[in-house]
């Protein structure tokens, strides 16, 4: 089903907002019924893992999921609000047969999402997530269990524990991150337990921020996306470094002692130089995607080291890791996988990587976490309606006069996001000034066929065709 269409699943699982379709409690029970009806394979008895982030609505998708799997003959695990990584950790501990995690990663409050990982504990691929699509819209009712093979729901109480005691094994051993004033913002999000936790026993000065979760402020103004108060705390208390977690943690992004920002491609360069110096770097390789910095990819080049780009979304990212061979891979927003100790992006994982660098060369963080210049880049997003504004005859005329104006100095990437309807244009080059003008003059054009809406699109189209 390689060509299979996925209408429900973006890149990154379902996503909405809540107690609207596709987000509400008739669609989850739904989903829970035809994932079950999916993985519902073999003599064994079978098991769902569920996590959550914290917000709300977690709280009616959970039970609606719960019963879809029971009536599907699962027997459901539910762990509560763990990170990401976590609940695909747990599926493979556990043996389940399917992992589910209910959050909206680093969208606010109101939205939620549900990601499905299969009992390698790896995303679904864009083929079975069509075929459970398949299944939900067909008639569930007669594929449902006979009572007597309904499953059953319990709680793992110690799932947080197993998480943190596998998060601080990715640490090398025989280092401590004592004398280390780390400050970690939780984003209110699903790690706000497990973080601080996993930083104070492995020896740091812990000061936690965003681990006050209401079921309103996930991501408000905190976490990844918002680093600005974190970096303006790790300078009032004098930190060696700042880490921000989104709201389900599978994302990161630091700040250095100086309160500057470091993002998901200088994250990658760090991490990919320590292990190619150890001998630990697979595939001399770094998987990233189409995002990522220009800079990143002629640093890895100078150490003798290949950038292999993949479409935006860490499930690909994964997906060409395992092609290559790679262990390492991320995308410019923070997602990291590390494949020797997990199989989906963890931000703490990663953090704790750079704090190994850290201790072993004893250098601040400002100096540790810069390996490469970045060149100008740019992104702005367009939001449309009706018809994506990239099928008109004149954006694509000038998308391809951008690209050969920048030529080898830089590119123009112009996509469609995959979980809402946004045109995301980006450039960079060499010259800012350049960065600038070929971004607006996209965007501009972009924002005026969406607001000219279908008709307009349409029309360039006939006019292209005669």
């Amino acid at each position: 089903m390689a060509d299979a269409v996925r209408r429900l699943f973006g890149t990154d699982g379902i996503r909405g907002v809540a107690n609207r379709a596709p987000m509400d409690a008739s669609t989850a029970l739904r989903l829970g019924q035809a994932a079950g009806r999916f993985f519902n394979r073999g003599a064994h008895r079978h098991r769902v893992v569920i996590g959550k982030d914290t917000r709300l609505s977690g709280y009616m998708l959970e039970p609606a999921l719960t019963a879809g799997f029971v009536g599907a003959g699962m027997d459901v695990v539910l762990v509560g609000p763990l990170p990401t990584p976590a609940i695909a950790m747990l599926t493979r501990s556990l043996r389940a047969d399917l992992g589910v995690m209910i959050s909206a990663s680093h969208n606010p409050f109101e939205d939620n999402g549900i990601k499905l990982f299969g009992p390698d504990g790896l995303k679904l691929s864009d083929a079975e997530e069509a075929e459970i699509e398949d299944l939900m819209a067909g008639d569930l009712s007669a594929q449902l269990v006979v009572p007597s093979r309904l499953g059953r729901a319990s709680r793992l109480e110690d799932a947080p524990g197993r998480y943190i005691e596998a998060v601080k094994a990715s640490f090398p051993k025989g280092l401590s991150l004592a004398g280390k004033r780390i400050v970690v913002d939780c984003a209110h999000g699903a790690a706000y337990k497990v973080a601080p936790t996993v930083l104070w026993e492995l020896g740091a000065e812990v000061v936690p921020v965003g681990v006050s979760p209401d079921g309103f402020n996930i991501n408000r103004e905190c976490g990844s996306t918002a680093p600005e108060r974190l970096a303006e705390l790790v300078r009032e208390r004098r930190a060696d470094l700042g880490i921000a977690l989104d709201g389900d943690a599978d994302r990161l992004v630091l700040t250095d002692e100086k309160g500057q920002v470091v993002d998901g491609d200088q994250i990658l360069a760090l991490v990919a130089q320590s292990w190619a110096a150890q001998g630990r770097l697979r595939g001399d390789a770094v998987v990233a995607t189409v995002m990522s910095n220009l800079g990143l990819e002629r640093f890895l080049k100078a150490q003798g080291l290949r950038l292999l780009r993949t479409k935006v979304g860490d499930r690909y990212v994964g997906e060409r890791m395992r092609e290559a061979g790679c262990n390492l891979g991320g995308e410019q927003s923070g997602h990291m996988i590390l494949s020797d100790f997990g199989t989906t992006g963890d931000g703490l994982v990663a953090a704790l990587q750079v704090l190994a660098v850290l201790v072993e060369e004893g250098r601040p963080a400002s100096q540790v976490c810069r390996r490469f210049t970045p060149l100008p880049q740019r992104l702005v997003n367009v939001r449309y309606a009706g018809s994506s504004p990239l099928e008109d005859a004149g954006v694509r005329e000038a998308i391809a006069s951008a690209e050969a104006r920048l030529g080898a100095r830089g590119r123009v990437l112009i996509r469609p996001s995959g979980t809402e309807p946004v045109i995301r244009v980006m450039a960079e080059a060499e010259e800012e000034p350049l960065v600038e003008s070929t971004v607006e003059e996209l965007a501009a054009l972009i924002r005026a066929r969406a607001a000219a809406g279908p008709e307009r699109v349409l029309a360039s189209q006939l006019g292209e065709a005669g």
